[in-house]
């Protein structure tokens, strides 16, 4: 066992705090890296203040994580010292089911997949995340950066990238498909810099046209303020793919007047009351909703090097550790552009 400095939450009320956490020697398939950023998710608030069901506190966050090598154990292939990596949401899986033999890992039901925090590992001890200085990960889930990417802006990329990417890819974004992203926030933006890289014709859907120069900036041809009425009427009928990338309770009714025929809604986020969808606006035109949860380890490599190949970046904001709780305070009033990331160097 080796000790490393972090920042963990002891309670779903109490600032973070610097502290200590254990990482396992490393086994025969694993890979040791020092992390050099980790990303701020939306999903690591929620999951410190027990929004999302249980915490085994203390709880070290962090799931947007970028590093060097530092060290691997003697069954290693895919790695060696001095690589630049990554990891995201998961850290391991059942390896055996339906879903981990077709690269599904994040879907794995035998009993699911290893969060990267505060879930149980094969050792039975407590997984913790990025916000630390180093992290033990078998090698079959970490990902190789490109040299095209910097590591600041990789990190992101790891939860906000595929999130985005896996549902383009999956409803096949792309030349004469329009496209439509709710909320240009820590994930939007990054997905609708990937739908525009790949061809398709984007429109920023959002509440208001306050970041409107932005989403244009970022390749959006059109900018609609939800808060218009006038915004469902003149697009109605008008998109393939809806990506929503919000967690507030939305209008499902209206945005799925906005798909074709066969057009589909997927929801990433995570509201905090169950949906209400109306089946009327589902069985009036053959519409579909639908959810995705980021992606396996193949198709996460995959969106790296697409991200490297077209220039894709998150935009972001780069923090110090000690700097964190006010980041979070920051996140919860839409108070960033885009994505902070945690330059770990200090707890190194």
């Amino acid at each position: 066992m080796s000790t490393v400095t972090a920042y963990a939450a002891t309670s779903a009320t109490d600032p973070l705090i610097k502290t200590t956490i254990t990482r396992r020697d490393i086994g025969d398939h694993d890979v040791a890296f020092d992390i050099h950023f980790a990303g701020i998710c939306h999903s690591d608030i929620h999951t410190v203040r027990g929004e999302w069901g249980r915490v085994k506190y203390p709880l070290t966050p962090g799931h947007e994580i970028a590093g060097i090598v530092t060290e691997i154990g003697s069954a290693v292939t895919k790695f060696k010292v001095g690589d630049r990596v990554g990891v995201g949401c998961f850290v391991d899986s059942c390896r055996e089911c339906a879903q981990c033999r077709a690269g599904e890992e994040q879907y794995c039901d035998n009993p699911g997949m290893v969060g990267t925090y505060n879930a149980v590992g094969r050792d039975g001890q407590p997984t913790q995340g990025g916000y630390s200085g180093a992290i033990v990960v078998d090698e079959n889930y970490v990902l190789n950066v490109p040299d095209a990417l910097p590591l600041d802006k990789a990190a992101p990329l790891l939860c906000a990238g595929i999130t985005t990417y896996s549902p383009l890819r999956h409803w096949n974004a792309g030349p004469g498909k329009r496209v439509a992203v709710v909320g240009l926030g820590g994930l939007g933006h990054v997905a609708v810099k990937l739908a525009v890289a790949m061809g398709a014709e984007v429109t920023v859907l959002s509440q208001s046209l306050k970041k409107m120069e932005d989403g244009l900036r970022l390749g959006a041809s059109e900018y609609r303020a939800t808060s218009d009425p006038d915004t469902f009427v003149e697009l109605a009928s008008r998109f393939d793919l809806i990506l929503n990338t919000v967690s507030a309770d939305l209008d499902l009714a209206g945005l799925l007047e906005l798909l074709k025929v066969d057009g589909t809604l997927v929801e990433l986020g995570m509201p905090e009351n169950p949906m209400k969808v109306p089946a009327g606006a589902l069985i009036f035109g053959r519409r579909s909703i639908a959810g995705s949860l980021i992606g396996g380890i193949a198709q996460t490599q995959e969106m790296l090097d697409f991200c490297a190949e077209h220039d894709v970046t998150p935009e972001i904001e780069v923090i110090q550790p000690d700097y964190i709780n006010e980041a979070y305070e920051r996140v919860m009033a839409s108070d960033v552009r885009y994505r902070f990331v945690i330059d770990t160097a200090s707890l190194r």
